[in-house]
């Protein structure tokens, strides 16, 4: 027969308005089993004591099931059963503790301890648990106070938290849910104007006798900052004003967290850094106390403007990469990169780097100054490259020199490029070299530039120039690309991420007299795994009499692909199924341009170096199946 082990029933109302750090209290149990079983040195290797079995609903039998204390001692040796006794009187308590935390404060909790000589475990323990109603949330109120409560310049931030405030009246409190709403208004001051935000006072009372809650919170905004200047820590082997512009932080606009966190990547990312660490000068983080530094708080008035520490790591003058790699579009590769920070008499940096390739062997070298107060750098660069180019290949060789200039959204360039090809090959065209003077103009508006999940981005160009072999002749030359990333509908019940649409496009024209030899390398040609899938790399292209697949003067592609979400393995957030259809075409006549069509599905995934795209895709004209691997994204 089960035993019922009588159980003391709770005072009701001597102390049951539960003030928030009673709540938070609760936090203290809720640490892994392991890690309380090692502390407590109790082994588990050896048979158990008691089976456990929580009869409880869903939610709360989970909870139970994974914190409750007396499941540590299941394996305890030698455990009697007047021991075991002693341990059960403290369950209720431990149970009311462990279910408060998720708003219930009334429950009925029975334990039940029956003997079960024929079973591995001499003895079975079954706690019952009726939570009882819920705690509803019956007032709820968010403050400000402070020198800064009233700024109206902060006046978007505080609607925002009270209108977004998720522990309205009617909601069941929680406390996880309590915390959560705390701690976001909280984020949402720091994120913008307010750094040193805190909050001030914050109060849930809980009558367990109605099983109502009473919650506010008041936050102080303290004061508002303004960036000031960027000022280089640590600064040894690199000029500290140059390369403080590459971070683009914007002096004189209020204080924003992902600005800080974006000009800390920029100055990670350039190279000239191993690691970069901001914080605002006049932040009181040096305060001995929390006292203290409160007290710093309130003596620096209601505005300021702070200049900004970066705390520097410099990079060591010169870098080796030696790297292996494999790509459906070209194969296996070796390469080499070399980076010189800093060139004797330039000071600028040189990136070199030798690819070794059997369709697409490369050397190329690559010269960059620091930016100036307009942000504008200048650079040079040289290249020889073989690259296949249809049924052609060429060996080309490419020269630039101009200026670039990025900023938050928009990147610039300008520059004059020369270039020489030479296809080789039965019925290839001549030789050729060219000089042009050209203009790019790049915007980058998506919602993340490494794992872009919405947004657009949009790239032109524009140039004129001149061939200087075999022939002298003008020629103009134009291009544009588009990328745009549109979320769908509802979110996905499962993974709480949304489907989309990407769109892409792409043209190009090379605008010349008929008769005029160009260079292939400014011409154009399509397919593989970036541009029309289901083809192989480069093989779309113009034709020669003979039939032959070159490079043309006219192009021409778009694409159209769902992304959803997906779940492998339990896993819900780095996955994605795609549907493509891609469709390109280039030509040398814009009014003969002949169509392919590739379509196909695969999958994305989010990996730890990036994300990776493999896909599978039918080239409608050429009646194959490829396989295309792509890692990283960029535009």
């Amino acid at each position: 027969m089960p035993q019922t082990l009588p159980l003391k029933k709770p005072a009701l109302r001597p102390a049951l308005l539960l003030g928030a750090a009673l709540l938070l209290s609760g936090c203290s149990l809720l640490s892994p089993k392991d890690k309380e079983t090692e502390a407590m040195g109790i082994d588990t290797s050896g048979p158990p004591a008691f089976t456990l079995e929580v009869d409880a609903p869903k939610e709360i039998r989970a909870l139970l099931e994974q914190h409750l204390e007396l499941k540590r001692f299941r394996h305890q040796p030698d455990l009697q059963r007047r021991e075991l006794t002693r341990l059960l009187g403290a369950t209720d308590a431990n149970v009311r503790e462990l279910i408060g935390t998720l708003g219930y404060f009334s429950p009925t909790v029975t334990v039940e301890l029956t003997d079960t000589p024929e079973e591995e475990a001499p003895r079975k323990v079954v706690v019952k648990v009726d939570p009882g109603p819920p705690t509803i949330i019956e007032k709820s109120e968010v403050r400000f106070a402070g020198i800064n409560a009233n700024d109206e310049l902060g006046t978007s931030q505080r609607l925002q938290i009270e209108e977004t405030w998720p522990l309205q009246a009617g909601e069941q409190f929680s406390q996880s849910a309590w915390s959560s709403a705390k701690s976001g208004g909280l984020k949402e001051l720091q994120k913008r104007r307010y750094p040193l935000a805190r909050i001030d006072t914050s109060l849930a009372d809980v009558d367990a006798d109605t099983n109502k809650a009473q919650v506010s919170v008041s936050y102080d905004p303290g004061p508002a900052y303004t960036f000031g200047p960027l000022q280089i820590d640590g600064a040894q082997r690199y000029d500290p004003v140059r390369t403080a512009r590459i971070a683009r932080l914007p002096e004189g606009q209020e204080y924003d967290l992902q600005s800080m966190l974006d000009a800390q990547q920029r100055l990670v990312s350039s190279g000239y850094y191993d690691s970069v660490f901001l914080s605002l000068a006049d932040s009181p983080q040096q305060a001995a106390t929390e006292a203290e530094r409160d007290e710093q708080r309130k003596s620096q008035g209601a505005a300021i403007t702070s200049p900004v520490i970066a705390k520097v790591r410099e990079a060591k003058l010169q870098k080796w990469v030696f790297g292996v790699g494999l790509s459906t579009d070209t194969g296996p590769r070796l390469s080499i990169d070399h980076t010189y920070n800093k060139v004797p008499g330039l000071n600028w940096r040189a990136v070199s780097k030798l690819q070794l390739d059997r369709k697409n062997p490369l050397i190329s070298t690559q010269l960059v100054g620091l930016p100036g107060e307009d942000l504008w750098r200048w650079f040079a660069s040289g290249k020889l490259e073989r690259a296949p180019a249809g049924d052609f290949y060429t060996n080309s060789a490419q020269m630039r020199f101009g200026r670039s200039k990025a900023e938050d959204r928009i990147e610039r360039n300008m520059y004059l490029q020369y270039d020489y090809a030479k296809t080789q090959g039965a019925g290839a065209p001549p030789g050729a070299s060219s000089l042009l003077a050209n203009y790019g103009w790049t915007a980058r508006y998506f919602d993340n530039n490494l794992l872009p999940t919405s947004g657009f981005g949009l790239a032109l160009e524009a140039g004129a120039g001149t061939t200087l072999t075999p022939q002298r002749s003008p020629f103009g030359r134009l291009t544009g690309r588009w990328l745009s990333l549109i979320p769908l509908g509802e979110r996905d019940e499962e993974t709480r991420r949304h489907s989309r649409l990407q769109l892409k496009a792409g043209i190009g024209a090379v605008m010349a007299k008929r008769d005029v030899d160009l260079p292939t390398t400014i011409m154009f040609l399509t397919g593989g795994d970036n541009t029309v899938r289901g083809y192989g790399y480069q093989s779309i292209g113009a034709r020669t009499d003979n039939g032959r697949v070159i490079a043309g003067r006219y192009l021409a592609m778009g694409s159209v692909e769902w992304q959803r979400p997906i779940t492998i393995k339990g896993n819900t957030q780095d996955f994605e199924h795609a549907v493509f259809i891609d469709a390109g075409t280039v030509g040398d006549d814009i009014n003969r341009l002949y169509t392919r069509v590739g379509f196909g599905t695969g999958i994305r995934w989010k990996s730890p170096v990036g994300p990776i795209q493999a896909d599978l895709a039918w080239g409608a004209q050429e009646q194959q199946l490829r396989l295309h691997l792509r890692l990283g994204f960029t535009f």
